[in-house]
């Protein structure tokens, strides 16, 4: 065991605050001795001095390479491949949106993009439920066919 390598120790105080140091093997070494009998930890990290008292210690981790903390570095390195993918499936969602044409008693109206057609829709400016005009259908707007929606007047829901 090479007692120079460095490890980072991650430790959370009992009051929920969370530290972070890199240590030798030996000085994690006598750390856990240290925690494991209660007695106050110093010792010299650079040149800066570092104490520890194990008993505001609630918990403390060593990672080294077969580590949790490892896995999340390569889990952000594979994130591009992820993104990639979720990108794809985001084009093809876009493919099959739906548009619907709101008009709203507070006079507002706009055309929104839908993954589905719905029976009720919530209002973007007052938040007032709009609903479904199936006598309607199907309206034309500037960005195509879009299906109506309204509470300017009562509409027979299903």
């Amino acid at each position: 065991m090479n007692l120079n390598q460095h490890h980072t120790m991650t430790y959370t105080l009992n009051s929920g605050i969370k530290g972070t140091i890199n240590l030798s093997t030996k000085q994690i070494q006598d750390w856990i001795e240290s925690y494991r009998v209660g007695s106050k930890y110093v010792t010299t990290v650079g040149k800066q001095y570092f104490g520890l008292n194990p008993e505001l210690v609630a918990d403390f981790k060593v990672h080294n390479e077969y580590s949790e903390q490892r896995e999340h570095i390569a889990v952000i390195q594979q994130f591009t491949v992820a993104s990639k993918a979720s990108e794809q499936l985001a084009d093809a969602y876009s493919q099959h949106k739906t548009l619907i044409q709101v008009e709203c008693k507070c006079g507002a109206s706009y055309i929104e993009e839908s993954v589905y057609k719905r029976n009720k829709w919530g209002c973007k400016e007052c938040s007032d439920i709009v609903f479904l005009d199936s006598k309607k259908g199907m309206v034309d707007t500037e960005k195509g066919k879009a299906w109506y929606m309204t509470n300017r007047y009562f509409v027979e829901r299903r």
